[in-house]
Protein backbone atom coordinates (compact mmCIF):
# COMPACT_ATOMS: atom_id res chain seq x y z
CA UNK A 1 0.00 0.00 0.00
CA UNK A 2 2.75 2.47 0.91
CA UNK A 3 4.75 1.70 -2.21
CA UNK A 4 1.72 2.44 -4.41
CA UNK A 5 1.27 5.84 -2.74
CA UNK A 6 4.96 6.67 -3.02
CA UNK A 7 4.83 5.82 -6.74
CA UNK A 8 2.14 8.40 -7.54
CA UNK A 9 3.02 10.47 -10.62
CA UNK A 10 2.22 14.09 -9.79
CA UNK A 11 3.79 17.56 -9.85
CA UNK A 12 2.98 18.33 -6.20
CA UNK A 13 4.23 16.95 -2.92
CA UNK A 14 2.50 14.02 -1.23
CA UNK A 15 2.61 13.70 2.54
CA UNK A 16 1.81 10.30 4.08
CA UNK A 17 0.48 10.24 7.65
CA UNK A 18 0.60 6.76 9.16
CA UNK A 19 -1.69 6.13 12.11
CA UNK A 20 -0.39 3.02 13.89
CA UNK A 21 -2.72 2.02 16.71
CA UNK A 22 -0.86 -0.68 18.64
CA UNK A 23 -1.01 -3.42 16.01
CA UNK A 24 0.22 -6.81 17.21
CA UNK A 25 1.30 -8.16 13.82
CA UNK A 26 4.54 -6.29 13.18
CA UNK A 27 2.91 -3.33 11.43
CA UNK A 28 4.67 -0.80 13.67
CA UNK A 29 8.11 -2.09 12.67
CA UNK A 30 7.22 -1.77 8.98
CA UNK A 31 5.88 1.76 9.53
CA UNK A 32 9.06 2.79 11.34
CA UNK A 33 11.17 1.36 8.54
CA UNK A 34 9.31 3.41 5.92
CA UNK A 35 9.31 6.56 8.08
CA UNK A 36 13.09 6.32 8.48
CA UNK A 37 13.57 5.66 4.76
CA UNK A 38 11.32 8.55 3.65
CA UNK A 39 11.53 11.12 6.50
CA UNK A 40 10.44 14.06 4.31
CA UNK A 41 7.33 12.31 3.05
CA UNK A 42 6.14 10.10 5.89
CA UNK A 43 4.94 11.12 9.35
CA UNK A 44 4.36 8.27 11.79
CA UNK A 45 1.81 8.68 14.57
CA UNK A 46 2.04 5.82 17.05
CA UNK A 47 0.79 5.34 20.60
CA UNK A 48 1.66 3.20 23.60
CA UNK A 49 -1.97 2.16 24.07
CA UNK A 50 -4.86 1.60 21.70
CA UNK A 51 -6.83 4.78 20.97
CA UNK A 52 -9.47 3.16 18.75
CA UNK A 53 -10.14 3.44 15.02
CA UNK A 54 -12.18 6.64 15.27
CA UNK A 55 -9.59 8.59 17.25
CA UNK A 56 -6.87 7.21 14.98
CA UNK A 57 -8.71 8.53 11.93
CA UNK A 58 -9.14 11.95 13.46
CA UNK A 59 -5.57 12.40 14.65
CA UNK A 60 -4.28 11.55 11.17
CA UNK A 61 -6.54 14.14 9.52
CA UNK A 62 -5.56 16.77 12.06
CA UNK A 63 -1.86 16.00 11.59
CA UNK A 64 -2.06 16.32 7.81
CA UNK A 65 -0.85 19.64 6.37
CA UNK A 66 -2.06 19.43 2.78
CA UNK A 67 -5.03 21.02 1.06
CA UNK A 68 -6.45 17.61 0.26
CA UNK A 69 -6.67 14.29 2.13
CA UNK A 70 -6.99 10.76 0.76
CA UNK A 71 -7.44 7.54 2.71
CA UNK A 72 -6.08 4.02 2.46
CA UNK A 73 -7.26 1.72 5.25
CA UNK A 74 -5.74 -1.52 6.46
CA UNK A 75 -5.14 -3.96 3.63
CA UNK A 76 -6.52 -1.73 0.84
CA UNK A 77 -4.13 -0.37 -1.79
CA UNK A 78 -4.04 1.98 -4.77
CA UNK A 79 -3.58 0.57 -8.28
CA UNK A 80 -3.31 3.69 -10.47
CA UNK A 81 -0.16 5.83 -10.35
CA UNK A 82 -1.98 8.81 -11.91
CA UNK A 83 -4.88 8.73 -9.50
CA UNK A 84 -3.97 11.70 -7.29
CA UNK A 85 -2.90 13.87 -10.23
CA UNK A 86 -6.24 13.37 -11.98
CA UNK A 87 -8.35 13.89 -8.87
CA UNK A 88 -6.47 17.02 -7.80
CA UNK A 89 -6.69 18.47 -11.33
CA UNK A 90 -10.44 17.90 -11.34
CA UNK A 91 -10.91 19.54 -7.95
CA UNK A 92 -8.62 22.47 -8.71
CA UNK A 93 -10.70 23.15 -11.83
CA UNK A 94 -13.94 22.85 -9.82
CA UNK A 95 -13.62 24.69 -6.47
CA UNK A 96 -17.15 23.70 -5.43
CA UNK A 97 -16.23 19.99 -5.46
CA UNK A 98 -15.42 18.82 -1.94
CA UNK A 99 -15.12 15.09 -2.62
CA UNK A 100 -13.93 13.07 -5.60
CA UNK A 101 -14.10 9.27 -5.69
CA UNK A 102 -13.59 6.59 -8.31
CA UNK A 103 -14.48 3.06 -9.27
CA UNK A 104 -12.83 0.41 -7.08
CA UNK A 105 -11.96 -3.25 -7.42
CA UNK A 106 -12.87 -5.68 -4.66
CA UNK A 107 -10.56 -8.62 -4.09
CA UNK A 108 -10.59 -11.45 -1.56
CA UNK A 109 -7.76 -12.59 0.71
CA UNK A 110 -6.28 -14.60 -2.18
CA UNK A 111 -6.15 -11.52 -4.40
CA UNK A 112 -8.94 -12.76 -6.67
CA UNK A 113 -11.26 -10.19 -8.20
CA UNK A 114 -14.73 -10.64 -6.69
CA UNK A 115 -16.39 -7.49 -8.02
CA UNK A 116 -16.25 -3.78 -8.63
CA UNK A 117 -17.87 -0.96 -6.71
CA UNK A 118 -20.03 0.84 -7.49
CA UNK A 119 -21.80 -1.75 -9.62
CA UNK A 120 -23.73 0.85 -11.60
CA UNK A 121 -23.19 4.56 -12.07
CA UNK A 122 -21.49 6.67 -9.44
CA UNK A 123 -23.78 9.13 -7.68
CA UNK A 124 -22.87 12.74 -6.97
CA UNK A 125 -25.76 14.22 -4.96
CA UNK A 126 -26.59 13.79 -1.29
CA UNK A 127 -30.06 12.46 -2.08
CA UNK A 128 -28.70 9.86 -4.51
CA UNK A 129 -25.92 8.79 -2.13
CA UNK A 130 -28.41 8.33 0.69
CA UNK A 131 -30.59 6.30 -1.64
CA UNK A 132 -27.76 4.15 -3.00
CA UNK A 133 -24.37 4.43 -1.27
CA UNK A 134 -21.54 3.84 -3.73
CA UNK A 135 -18.36 5.45 -2.32
CA UNK A 136 -15.41 3.14 -1.62
CA UNK A 137 -13.28 4.90 0.98
CA UNK A 138 -9.92 3.90 -0.51
CA UNK A 139 -10.75 5.83 -3.72
CA UNK A 140 -11.63 9.15 -2.11
CA UNK A 141 -9.89 12.51 -2.27
CA UNK A 142 -11.41 15.36 -0.27
CA UNK A 143 -10.64 18.90 0.69
CA UNK A 144 -9.23 18.80 4.20
CA UNK A 145 -11.27 21.72 5.54
CA UNK A 146 -14.75 20.13 5.21
CA UNK A 147 -13.38 16.94 6.79
CA UNK A 148 -12.16 18.96 9.76
CA UNK A 149 -15.56 20.69 9.84
CA UNK A 150 -17.20 17.26 10.05
CA UNK A 151 -15.27 16.41 13.19
CA UNK A 152 -15.96 19.80 14.76
CA UNK A 153 -19.65 19.92 13.86
CA UNK A 154 -20.90 16.35 14.12
CA UNK A 155 -18.47 15.19 16.84
CA UNK A 156 -18.59 11.51 15.83
CA UNK A 157 -16.98 10.52 19.13
CA UNK A 158 -20.42 11.22 20.63
CA UNK A 159 -21.99 8.64 18.31
CA UNK A 160 -20.64 5.23 19.38
CA UNK A 161 -23.54 3.67 17.49
CA UNK A 162 -21.85 4.75 14.24
CA UNK A 163 -19.78 1.66 13.44
CA UNK A 164 -18.01 3.24 10.47
CA UNK A 165 -16.26 6.56 9.94
CA UNK A 166 -16.26 7.06 6.19
CA UNK A 167 -20.04 6.89 5.62
CA UNK A 168 -21.00 9.79 7.94
CA UNK A 169 -17.89 11.75 6.94
CA UNK A 170 -18.65 11.65 3.22
CA UNK A 171 -22.38 12.24 3.73
CA UNK A 172 -21.44 15.39 5.65
CA UNK A 173 -19.15 16.56 2.85
CA UNK A 174 -21.83 15.77 0.23
CA UNK A 175 -24.29 17.90 2.23
CA UNK A 176 -21.96 20.90 2.08
CA UNK A 177 -20.16 20.57 -1.27
CA UNK A 178 -20.40 19.01 -4.69
CA UNK A 179 -19.23 15.45 -5.34
CA UNK A 180 -17.41 14.18 -8.44
CA UNK A 181 -16.96 10.62 -9.73
CA UNK A 182 -14.33 9.12 -12.05
CA UNK A 183 -15.41 5.88 -13.73
CA UNK A 184 -12.04 4.12 -13.61
CA UNK A 185 -10.65 1.75 -10.98
CA UNK A 186 -7.85 3.44 -9.03
CA UNK A 187 -7.80 1.39 -5.82
CA UNK A 188 -8.47 -2.08 -4.45
CA UNK A 189 -10.63 -2.80 -1.43
CA UNK A 190 -9.74 -6.11 0.20
CA UNK A 191 -12.76 -8.12 1.35
CA UNK A 192 -12.11 -10.35 4.36
CA UNK A 193 -14.71 -12.58 6.05
CA UNK A 194 -14.00 -11.18 9.51
CA UNK A 195 -14.04 -7.48 8.61
CA UNK A 196 -16.64 -5.17 10.14
CA UNK A 197 -18.62 -4.71 6.92
CA UNK A 198 -18.28 -8.28 5.57
CA UNK A 199 -18.33 -10.38 8.75
CA UNK A 200 -19.55 -13.97 8.74
CA UNK A 201 -21.05 -13.35 12.19
CA UNK A 202 -24.80 -12.79 12.02
CA UNK A 203 -24.77 -10.45 15.03
CA UNK A 204 -21.98 -8.30 13.54
CA UNK A 205 -23.65 -8.18 10.11
CA UNK A 206 -26.96 -7.12 11.65
CA UNK A 207 -25.22 -4.50 13.81
CA UNK A 208 -23.34 -3.03 10.84
CA UNK A 209 -26.45 -3.05 8.65
CA UNK A 210 -28.46 -1.33 11.35
CA UNK A 211 -25.73 1.22 12.04
CA UNK A 212 -25.29 2.14 8.36
CA UNK A 213 -29.04 2.53 7.92
CA UNK A 214 -29.36 4.69 11.03
CA UNK A 215 -26.50 6.93 9.87
CA UNK A 216 -28.36 7.53 6.61
CA UNK A 217 -31.63 8.21 8.45
CA UNK A 218 -29.81 10.68 10.72
CA UNK A 219 -28.22 12.61 7.84
CA UNK A 220 -31.41 12.51 5.79
CA UNK A 221 -33.29 14.18 8.63
CA UNK A 222 -30.54 16.70 9.34
CA UNK A 223 -29.52 17.69 5.82
CA UNK A 224 -32.08 16.33 3.35
CA UNK A 225 -35.42 17.49 4.82
CA UNK A 226 -36.28 13.86 5.73
CA UNK A 227 -36.96 13.27 2.06
CA UNK A 228 -36.06 9.57 2.23
CA UNK A 229 -37.15 8.63 5.76
CA UNK A 230 -39.81 6.12 4.74
CA UNK A 231 -37.66 4.58 2.03
CA UNK A 232 -34.60 4.27 4.30
CA UNK A 233 -36.63 2.79 7.17
CA UNK A 234 -38.17 0.25 4.80
CA UNK A 235 -34.78 -0.69 3.36
CA UNK A 236 -33.30 -1.08 6.85
CA UNK A 237 -36.11 -3.42 7.83
CA UNK A 238 -35.88 -5.42 4.59
CA UNK A 239 -32.13 -5.90 4.78
CA UNK A 240 -32.14 -7.04 8.41
CA UNK A 241 -35.05 -9.40 7.90
CA UNK A 242 -33.51 -10.77 4.71
CA UNK A 243 -30.48 -11.80 6.78
CA UNK A 244 -32.71 -13.34 9.43
CA UNK A 245 -34.72 -15.20 6.79
CA UNK A 246 -31.60 -17.37 6.33
CA UNK A 247 -30.11 -17.24 9.83
CA UNK A 248 -31.39 -16.98 13.37
CA UNK A 249 -34.60 -18.12 14.97
CA UNK A 250 -38.18 -17.42 13.97
CA UNK A 251 -38.57 -15.63 17.29
CA UNK A 252 -35.67 -13.29 16.49
CA UNK A 253 -37.19 -12.57 13.07
CA UNK A 254 -40.58 -11.66 14.56
CA UNK A 255 -39.02 -9.61 17.36
CA UNK A 256 -37.04 -7.47 14.92
CA UNK A 257 -40.06 -7.05 12.66
CA UNK A 258 -42.17 -5.85 15.57
CA UNK A 259 -39.46 -3.50 16.87
CA UNK A 260 -39.03 -1.83 13.49
CA UNK A 261 -42.79 -1.51 13.02
CA UNK A 262 -43.14 0.06 16.47
CA UNK A 263 -40.41 2.57 15.59
CA UNK A 264 -41.88 3.32 12.14
CA UNK A 265 -45.62 2.39 12.10
CA UNK A 266 -45.86 2.74 8.31
CA UNK A 267 -43.70 -0.41 8.03
CA UNK A 268 -46.69 -2.54 9.01
CA UNK A 269 -47.76 -2.05 5.39
CA UNK A 270 -44.40 -3.15 4.00
CA UNK A 271 -45.19 -6.43 2.23
CA UNK A 272 -41.58 -7.68 1.90
CA UNK A 273 -41.30 -9.03 5.49
CA UNK A 274 -44.37 -11.22 5.01
CA UNK A 275 -42.77 -12.91 2.02
CA UNK A 276 -39.45 -13.20 3.88
CA UNK A 277 -41.24 -14.80 6.83
CA UNK A 278 -42.83 -17.43 4.57
CA UNK A 279 -39.41 -18.08 3.04
CA UNK A 280 -37.96 -18.56 6.51
CA UNK A 281 -40.64 -21.07 7.46
CA UNK A 282 -40.11 -23.10 4.28
CA UNK A 283 -36.34 -22.73 4.59
CA UNK A 284 -36.46 -24.33 8.03
CA UNK A 285 -38.70 -27.11 6.75
CA UNK A 286 -36.47 -27.95 3.78
CA UNK A 287 -33.13 -27.90 5.60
Amino acid sequence: ALDAILQQECDFGVEIVLGEDCSSDGTLAICREYAEKYPKQITLIASTENVGWRANYRRCVEAARGKYVAFCDGDDYWCDENRLAEQVALMEANPKVGLCYTLAERRNERGELVGRFPIGEGHTSLDALLHDWCVENCTTLARREPVLDYYATEQPENHPEWLTEDLPMWLYVAAHAEVAYIDRATAVHRVFPDSVSHSTSLAKRLAFCDSSSNIKLWFDERYNNSHLQKFLARRRQNRALWLLSYHGSVGKFLKLWWQTCAEHPHLIYNIAPYGLFMKKIFWRMWR
